[in-house]
Formats: structure tokens, sequence, C-alpha cells
């Protein structure tokens, strides 16, 4: 296992930089997630660190070693990608054996490999299918065994999960967290799905344009968000953003932590969803800005038209400057 340093990495294509002085430092045996919106640069990143895609200035340090000029079959790490890339004329155990058998690894402790792998991903009874006898689930699973047999220093994920259904997204999730919590592999992990990002990782690097936002854990960065757009891209539904009077401020309120009272402020309700356990009450203010709050289920519902008032405890407004959209220190 190694540690992976960003130093001021950036990425250009011709005369555009899209990559803008990335610096970040993930820990031996970390768990990372690179989160942000389409486009934002995270891929390329990731793709960056394995070599796939050339640095054009900085260094991406594996352990003490820089790698900048060194192959990616050199550097020591194992990818799994959103496809599953395997063979469909191979059988699950021919498809996670397949890089071993090129490296000239003797077939004892390929077989060895291969079933200490199985284990763990559960596949032990899968190993002489082939990839079209597979659920999307256990194709997946087969992906990310090839990687785990390779020992590698570090893992690199890019949005392995996006071709499954929600249900097999949130089983897979647990499995990953397992994998991790077994091998204790360096890893990072690129999405743009914030509850992925929420639920795997140790720390999340969230990215915005090609450039960093925030870095922290999830608790962290659901906290005390260092941005706007961090609060408004973390978190399902986002934190609403209002404009405060002076227009110099901005308020940033979690919509659950709004509560309906007897005097506060004046929301007419558009829309409610009902989501089993809650509701999610859409309306705007008095001065037309959108808001949404979220309520127990077992609360009377509102109804689209209704009139409420809404108060919010100073404990849980967050407040960011209007011009440069950075947080305010407390």
């Amino acid at each position: 296992m190694a540690s992976v340093s960003l130093r001021q990495v950036v990425k250009r294509y011709r005369d555009q930089e899209v990559i803008h002085g990335i610096e970040a430092e993930i820990a031996d045996g970390e768990f990372v997630v690179i989160v942000g919106p389409s486009g934002c640069g995270k891929s390329t990143l990731l793709r960056m660190v394995a070599g796939l895609e050339e640095v054009s200035g900085g260094e991406i340090a594996i352990g003490a070693r820089v790698v900048n000029e060194i192959e990616p079959s050199e550097r020591d790490i194992a990818m799994v990608f959103q496809n599953y890339a395997l063979y469909p004329h191979m059988s699950v155990f021919e498809n996670m054996a397949y890089g071993l058998k090129i490296a000239k690894v003797p077939p004892a402790e390929i077989r060895t490999r291969v079933d200490k792998a199985a284990a763990i991903l559960e596949l032990g009874g899968l190993l002489q299918r082939r990839p079209r006898e597979l659920s999307g689930g256990q194709r997946q699973r087969v992906a990310m065994g090839r990687a785990i047999v390779r020992s590698p220093q570090v893992f690199l994920f890019d949005e392995p999960l996006s071709n499954l259904d929600a249900k097999l997204r949130g089983q897979t999730r647990l499995e990953i967290q397992k994998l991790h919590r077994e091998l204790g592999i360096t890893s990072l992990y690129v999405t743009h799905d914030q509850v992925e990002a929420m639920t795997l990782a140790q720390r999340m690097i969230v990215m915005n344009a090609g450039r960093i936002e925030q870095i922290g854990t999830p608790d962290e960065v659901y906290a005390r968000p260092a941005t706007t757009f961090v609060a408004g891209f973390i978190g399902s539904p986002p934190m609403n953003l209002l404009r405060h009077q002076d227009g110099k401020k901005i308020v940033g309120i979690r919509p659950e932590h709004l509560f309906i009272a007897a005097d506060g402020w004046p929301l007419q309700v558009e829309t409610v969803e009902m989501l089993g356990a809650e509701r999610l009450v859409h309306g705007r203010l008095g001065d037309e800005q959108a808001l949404t709050l979220r309520i127990d289920a077992t609360q009377a519902a509102p109804q689209p038209g209704d009139a409420l008032k809404l108060a919010v405890s100073p404990d849980h407004q967050h407040w960011f400057d209007a011009e440069t959209r950075r947080r305010i220190p407390a």
C-alpha cells in the first residue's frame, strides 16, 4: 500500500486548462471519494493518477515515487471502470486471472489469489460462468475481483456503480465498504452521486470546474460546507440558499432544520412529496424565493396552497459571502 500525493496538478488540452492546480494528500490505506458534477474534471484527475492522461503541470506521487513519467503498467495501481470491460468468451476465473497470467505469475499462486478474491466477493460458485450468465452486480464484482488479485498499492474506481439499478447500487456500496475494511488498500473513488460519496468516503474531495471546493470527512462537509456550491451539491435535497436583506450575505439552511411554528417566515406551499418516512414540502417565501422543508411523515401533511410559518434555530444557519460565495467564519 502507499499514499497518493497530488501537488499543484494541472491538465491542459491545447490552450484550455481544465484542471487548475489540484493539491491533496491521500494517506496510506485511506478511502477518499472525489465527487462533483459531470464535467468538473474528477475522472480526468483519476486518469492522470492512473497514467491514462498526461500531467500538464505539477506532480503526482504514489508513495515516495513521482509517477508523472512512469507507464500505467508500472505504477502498481488497479482500476475499476464504469463499464465492466470483461472478456465475454472467458469464464469468471479466466477474467480474474488474466492479468496475473500475462504477468507470468505461477498457476498455483493465480489459483490461490483468485480463490481468495472470489471468497471475499462471494463469487466462489460463479467462477466457471461466462459474463453473459451474470447479473450487472455480479459482473461488477468480477471487475473488482480482477483488481483485487493484483494486490496493488492503490485502487482507482471510476464511477463503478453507474450502470447498476438503485437496489444493486446500495448492495454494492456495502460490498465496497466491506472490501476496504478487509484489504485496507489506499483507494480513490470517483462519482457524481453524493449519496455514494457520503456513505463510502473516509474523506471527500468536492470538485467544481476543475478546482477543489472542499476536502473533509462527510460529517465536516455536510455540517460546515465551505462554499455555496458545496452547500447546494452535498445533501438531498440540497441546502436552501436565501438572499439576505442587505444583499451582502447568503444564509443557508438544511431542509431538516426548518420547522413549522406559530410565527416565522411565511411559506406558500406549492408541492408535497411523500417519501415514506418523511415528506418534502416545496414552496416560496414571501419574496418569492424557493424553499424546501423536510418533515416527518407522522406530521399532518400540508397541502398545495397552504400558508405556513417557518422557524429555524440560529445554530443551524450557515452564512456565506454573497460575492465570494465562501463561508463566513462564525
